[in-house]
């Protein structure tokens, strides 16, 4: 025997099944998904069946089924035993014993074939079995690879024979890579527009797919019997690195040889039909969500049923499933045929909310029979424009590509209804594209006729000379980004066809941009095409700059890159120069794994160029690139913002924003956005705004006369164009020429918006109640493929939003306005009361699943994570205006609150279901909680092989409760919090984020007074001190009272600087004098850098508001030399006429925002402005009108003179405690025209020194990487100083002086002019009306 197996081994025969003979195998297959760590929850199927095969003739056999018995898996693995399927197995057990034929020669399996009657689901999990028989054996090679096909598709495989002389056997070992296949069977949703980003998947990967056969095969009187076969299939999963943790569906086959009988096969009495090869056959899978499972009987009535559950439970709150039931609609109407959904719409379409929910659900469904069917009532006039628009626009994107549906929309975008309506048109061919290139994923040898009907239009608008036709085709030819493309797109590009000369600009801009998507899939042919045209000196600089973007797109070689860097040395246009130089710098920093070649090619080509490029100021052209790539997550993020500019105007010429995502091993550019001001340019450029001689403000001066004679611009001429672009797509792009201007300006200016003013005013007197609702499917993306075992796996991703509200609004307007509202003079206006009463009740719903397991219309058995988000936020308020008295308030007045009014929750499941009880789920946590994950023993642990295998107890679940109360409104917000994840498994993100997470905010009463309501009132004119609810003064220093005062708050004050803690830092440094003082001194600093962040920004607004009140009044005289001193002692001189504004004038306006407690006790803060006209100096006084509460800020500003402004912030009772100077001074620094910001102070909080101390830390290491020079000097303990000097309009020097240190730059580059004359004066004057001052000077020269 022992030669025979030798035999075997150098001439190994394939294994045969001996005519008259039946064998006989015991068969179980096994499908499990979850996290490989046992003691974690697990979902999966198995199937347990004796299979007969039998030979009909050499080369067609057949198999049966026998007693097979399906068991289904929701538990802790591998505690929990399976559970017979009962009732599925009963249902199935009819089709699962049909004999199947299939052809079977030198160990490959052929063609299938079945009769109807045995379901795609069935047949495939014979193909199951068959896979294991495929066997591609060769003569005399032991080892050896190569591409076999099986159920996945054709992958590479290994193979490995070797014998077993002991147990006189052969062994065959076969192992399959399901990551690298020829062909590879899988069907994707929601992925067309995604990329493939394969170098991020070349060290790392988020799935990883391999399965392993082993066979046992025993000599046989016919030749090999296979005695045994095993098969261990994996697919890993993680949206990280799965080195972080992955989940992962394991099938296992066993095909155990029991015996021979002499009982042949028989097939049943019916035609036997080719079903196919032994590759997997996609059923309805594709139509089936994974998220829940519907036994479908009657489609219409199901239909109708969710329809009205939706419709009535989402009135006055959006019910908490209500996007669930909206993904059920859109699965029910998946199934539906063309004729039920026509009955449903015929019922619904007169019911504005059932009709609101149809068309919302209809594009989402994503099939060929919604398009025909929104073509179709759009064609009968039964969809209004928008309605057609919306539906269209979304079932254009989720709709499969086919060709039928392709045909669908062209035959759509040339009807004539449709070409009447040019933006209408614009949607439908864009859509056209996108439907092209979505085919072509799924289909990579698509045919390029699919674009005929387009290159035609071009052609033909080329001999017309017809400029928007053009336009829309490049667009179109841009979405689709087929490489036949590129030929009929270069014949419109500038300089390699004399032709396209002659065209303009933006149609030679729309042609380079068309090119883009090309250039993701060949980028070897646009590589070549975009250098030329970036280097052609003859060609406008736009056209130039847009190829560069296209060329750095395109992913150059150094080669390239290198060429281009060399070339610019010699440029003579700085535009160009500029922006390359740009775009090749920002890509020197580019870390995203796709573009680490360009970034290698950028970092050798700015080498080769000159340094000097880097002072090039922002009014030359530039290209910005930003990017963040976490290699450990296999995340990322990316941004692109590309301004072209013009030197002869001070428009940019066209402006670009674009987005990108990168999430485990895929890229998607998520959003763009581009604005050209294509003729408000050459409409400039022929006006004397271009004129190079004359200096920026009198460009700016011609530009805008320019602007406002557009109307002797021609028709034809666009002024401006904007585009938007989703994952790569164009969705819409618009155009604004003269014609719209014209039509515009009678809409707006015209009856009709008085018309639609008056109605509005008229349905608020009436009353308006407002119910509407919203759903959404934000996403669905989802991957399906078929396991050894015949059952189909799926990774998907649904996401599901429902937002509604219920709103009412009623108006009361004294006196009545008059019939005729344009007849109403301002002065009726102003003697109009309006009061307006509004209450909304908003609230959302959102649900996100994320499933990897078993998915058909039979069963469903996997792992989910399941997240909710809902939100309710009532609320209910009057405003009121009246205008004569110049008092308006606002009220917020009790409402209903609900339970909780914001909830979210996240869990992760195992989940198995089965279409025969498809109420009788069974779900289990994937984490159990307070189990114990290992069951070693400690001596056991130490003897493990593995260290990170810690016998360990999964903690108590994380519960806490937070509380806060509002004080005085008496209203109390709590946040309750759960969660328990896996991480004392393993310290990885994946095991961070599986458990059970949730939280629920909650609003209640607190304890006390109830309040009746909320009031902000703001008192405007000579009545706003009558308004005042407590009266404000100020303690006088001077007085007997005010030194008292102040006496006791120094005590109280160096009471609580006692009682401050002292650090560590400062109690060790107490050994020594020099070390204490260094201390105390650097605490100081410390604190006022700080101060500087805190306070800058009221002191700035106090400023202002001071330029505000003053804009007509004439400057003081003042010197225009910097004095601080003079600034402090002439702002202290007024403060002490006056100490308290209030006491000589009355307030300008008031306002008070305060809580109505039912005890009447007044709580609340009131805010008085006061502007003393004579001394140029405004006050704000904020106050507590509690009683007993002497809490104040106090801001006090004025203008000094044209060029110093002075403002103090003070806080704190009587407004003694804290206090911060800010002075602001602009004038002439040696030299130069320069401005100084001082902050001076006496005391800060204790917080604020605090932080600021950590922050004095981060100081060096921010101002060296801003290109600072830092200086350590000793300045002033308790100010800031900030000086800026210009020495041109175009550069800055500044200086800024801390405590400890000195930080400077000079010449810093400015993205503009700055309009200061060398005096130090305002080119603008600041106290004059900005719109008389453009008026003024667009009617000058």
């Amino acid at each position: 025997m022992r030669a025979v197996v030798l035999a075997l081994t150098v001439a190994l025969v394939v294994p045969e099944f001996a005519p008259d003979k039946t064998y006989v195998y015991n068969y179980e297959a096994l499908l499990l998904g979850g996290l490989p760590q046992e003691g974690l929850a697990r979902a999966g199927i198995k199937l347990n069946s004796k299979v007969h095969l039998s030979a009909i003739n050499e080369n067609t056999f057949l198999m049966k089924l026998m007693d097979p018995l399906i068991h289904e898996y929701a538990g802790i693995w591998p505690k929990d035993p399976f559970v017979p399927a009962t009732k599925l197995t009963s249902a199935l057990a009819a089709q699962l014993q049909i004999p199947i034929k299939f052809e079977y020669a030198n160990g490959v399996v052929g063609k299938v074939f079945a009769p109807a009657g045995v379901s795609p689901t069935v047949l495939n999990l014979h193909r199951g079995i068959l896979n294991i028989l495929q066997l591609n054996l060769k003569k005399t090679q032991n080892i050896y690879e190569l591409q076999e096909d099986g159920a996945q598709g054709v992958c590479r495989t290994h193979y490995v024979i070797s014998e077993d002389p002991k147990a006189n056997h052969i062994t065959v070992t076969k192992s399959k890579d399901l990551s690298h296949c020829q062909e590879r069977i899988m069907k994707d949703v929601g992925l067309a527009y995604t990329e493939r980003c394969a170098e991020c998947t070349e060290r790392i990967k988020s799935l990883i797919e391999t399965a392993t056969y082993n066979y046992i095969m025993k000599p046989a009187s016919a030749g090999v019997l296979i005695a045994e076969a095993t098969v261990q299939e994996v697919h890993q999963f993680s949206p990280f690195n799965e080195i972080h943790g992955a989940a992962q569906m394991e099938a296992k086959q066993t095909l155990a040889f029991v015996e021979i009988e002499k009982t042949p096969v028989v097939p049943i009495n019916a035609d036997y039909l080719a079903r196919g090869s032994l590759q997997y056959e996609f059923a309805t899978e594709i139509l089936q969500t994974p998220i829940h499972l519907m036994k479908i009987s009657d489609a219409p009535a199901q239909i109708i049923e969710v329809l009205k559950h939706l419709v009535e439970n989402n009135v006055d709150m959006v019910h908490e499933d209500a996007p669930l039931k909206f993904v059920q609609l859109i699965q029910l109407l998946r199934f539906s045929t063309m004729e039920n959904i026509e009955a449903i719409w015929a019922q619904f379409k007169d019911k504005p909310a059932y009709r609101r929910w149809l068309l919302d659900a209809l594009p989402s469904v994503g099939t060929p029979v919604i398009v025909k069917f929104i073509k179709e009532k759009f064609l009968a006039g039964e969809l209004t424009l928008p309605e057609f628009i919306q539906a269209l626009v979304v079932a254009l994107q989720m709709v499969t590509a086919d060709l039928d549906t392709i045909q669908l929309t062209a035959s759509l975008a040339m009807h004539e209804k449709i070409a009447k309506i040019p933006a209408l048109r614009e949607v439908v061919m864009l859509g056209y594209g996108s439907m092209i290139a979505k085919h072509c994923v799924a289909v990579p040898t698509c045919s390029a006729e699919l674009l005929g009907p387009i290159h035609e239009i071009a052609a033909e608008a080329t001999s017309k000379n017809n400029i928007p036709e053009i336009t829309l085709a490049l667009k179109v030819l841009g979405n689709a980004g087929h490489p036949a493309s590129l030929k009929p797109i270069m014949k419109l590009l500038p300089g390699l066809r004399t032709a396209a000369t002659s065209l303009p600009l933006s149609v030679q801009v729309d042609a380079i941009l068309a090119m883009r998507n090309i250039a993701k899939k060949e980028p070897k042919l646009v590589q070549p095409v975009a250098l030329q045209l970036v280097l052609d000196r003859a060609l406008h600089p736009e056209v130039r700059m847009v190829a560069c973007i296209v060329l750095f797109e395109a992913k150059p070689s150094v080669a390239l890159v290198s060429s281009l860097a060399g070339a610019l040395k010699t440029e003579t246009n700085m535009h160009v120069v500029s922006f390359a130089y740009s775009h090749i710098k920002s890509l020197t920093r580019i870390t995203a794994p796709d573009m680490a070649a360009v970034a290698g090619a950028a970092n050798v080509a700015i080498k080769l160029m000159s340094r000097k490029l880097d002072r090039l100021s922002f009014r030359f052209s530039r290209a910005l690139q930003w990017d963040f790539y976490h290699t450990p997550l296999m995340v990322g993020a990316a941004g692109s913002a590309y301004m072209i500019n013009d030197a002869a105007t001070i428009l940019p010429r066209a402006v670009v924003a674009k987005t990108r995502a990168y999430l485990a091993g895929a890229a998607a550019d998520v959003l763009e956005i581009g604005l050209r001001t294509e003729g408000i340019q050459e409409a400039l450029l022929k006006s004397p705004a271009a004129d190079e001689s004359v200096d920026r403000i009198t460009k700016i001066k011609r530009t805008l006369r320019a602007l406002t004679n557009w109307k002797d611009l021609p028709n034809n001429q666009p002024l401006a164009s904007a585009y938007i672009k989703l994952l790569g797509q164009e969705v819409a792009f618009v155009k604004i020429d003269k014609t719209i201007i014209e039509e515009a300006i009678p809409l707006a200016t015209g009856p009709k918006p008085r018309q639609l003013l008056k109605a509005a005013l008229k349905a608020l007197q009436e009353g308006i109640a407002l119910q509407y609702a919203k759903p959404l499917l934000a996403a669905e993306v989802r991957r399906i493929l078929p396991t050894a075992v015949g059952v189909p796996m799926e990774l998907s991703l649904y996401t599901a939003a429902v937002a509604a509200a219920r709103v009412n609004v009623q108006a009361t307007i004294t006196p009545p306005l008059p019939e005729e509202i344009e007849t109403m003079t301002l002065e009726q206006l102003k003697k109009t009361d309006v009061q307006l009463q509004a209450e909304a009740r908003p609230s959302i719903a959102l649900q996100t699943f994320a499933v990897m397991g078993v998915n058909t219309a039979l069963i469903q058995a996997a792992v989910m994570a399941r997240g909710k988000i809902r939100t309710i936020t009532p609320g209910k308020v009057t405003a009121r205006a009246d205008i004569l008295k110049g008092n308006y308030k606002v009220e917020a007045l009790p409402v209903e609150v609900p339970e909780h009014i914001a909830a979210m929750s996240f869990e992760t499941l195992a989940v198995v279901r089965n279409i025969e009880e498809p109420t009788a789920e069974r779900t289990v946590p994937l984490v159990p909680e307070l189990a114990v994950q290992n069951s070693q023993t400690p001596a056991d642990y130490l003897s493990s092989e593995n260290p990170d295998e810690v016998p360990v107890r999964a903690p108590a679940p994380f519960d806490k409760t937070l509380c806060l109360a509002v004080p005085y409104i008496e209203i109390k917000g709590c946040v309750e919090l759960h969660s328990h994840n896996a991480a004392f498994i393993r310290n990885a993100p994946l095991f961070y984020i599986i458990g059970q997470h949730s939280a629920r905010a909650t609003v209640a009463r607190a304890e006390g007074p109830a309040v009746e309501r909320l009031e902000l009132e703001v008192q405007v004119g000579p009545r706003a001190a009558e308004r005042l609810l407590k009266q404000i003064s100020l303690i006088d220093e001077e007085t007997p009272e005010g030194k008292a005062f102040l006496l006791k708050l120094r005590e109280i004050l160096e009471t609580e600087d006692k009682n401050r803690p002292v650090s560590s830092e400062s109690s060790s440094s107490r050994s020594s004098s020099s070390s204490s003082s260094s201390s105390s001194m650097s605490s100081s600093r410390v604190t006022k850098v700080r101060t500087r962040n805190i306070m800058f920004s009221l002191d700035q607004t106090l400023m202002f508001i001071t330029l505000f009140c003053l804009q007509y009044l004439a400057p003081h005289g003042a010197s225009k030399k910097v004095s601080s001193g003079s600034s402090a002692s002439s702002f202290q001189r007024i403060q002490k006429q006056a100490k308290f504004l209030g006491n000589a004038v009355p307030p300008v306006f008031a306002v008070i925002a305060r809580a109505v407690r039912v005890d009447h006790k007044l709580l609340g803060y009131q805010l008085a402005a006061y502007f003393d006209k004579p001394t140029a100096r405004v006050q704000l006084v904020v106050t507590s009108i509690a009683e007993n509460d002497n809490q104040k800020i106090c801001m006090d500003g004025a203008l000094l003179s044209k060029h110093k402004v002075t403002a103090k912030l003070a806080w704190g009772p009587e407004c003694q405690q804290y206090a911060v100077t800010a002075k602001a001074e602009a004038g002439v620094l040696g030299e130069f025209p320069a401005a100084r910001l001082e902050l001076e102070w006496e005391r800060l909080p204790i917080t604020v020194t605090t932080y600021a101390k950590k922050l004095s830390k981060h100081i060096p290491m921010a101002a060296f990487q801003a290109g600072f020079r830092l200086e350590r000097v000793m300045n002033s303990e308790k100010e800031i100083e900030l000086t800026a000097a210009l020495p041109n309009q175009r550069s800055l020097n500044v200086i800024a002086r801390i405590p400890e240190m000195t930080l400077s730059r000079m010449a810093i580059p400015l993205p503009f002019a700055i309009p200061i004359n060398q005096d130090g004066s305002l080119s603008i004057q600041i106290d004059e009306d900005i719109l008389s001052w453009i008026q003024k000077h667009i009617k000058e020269e």
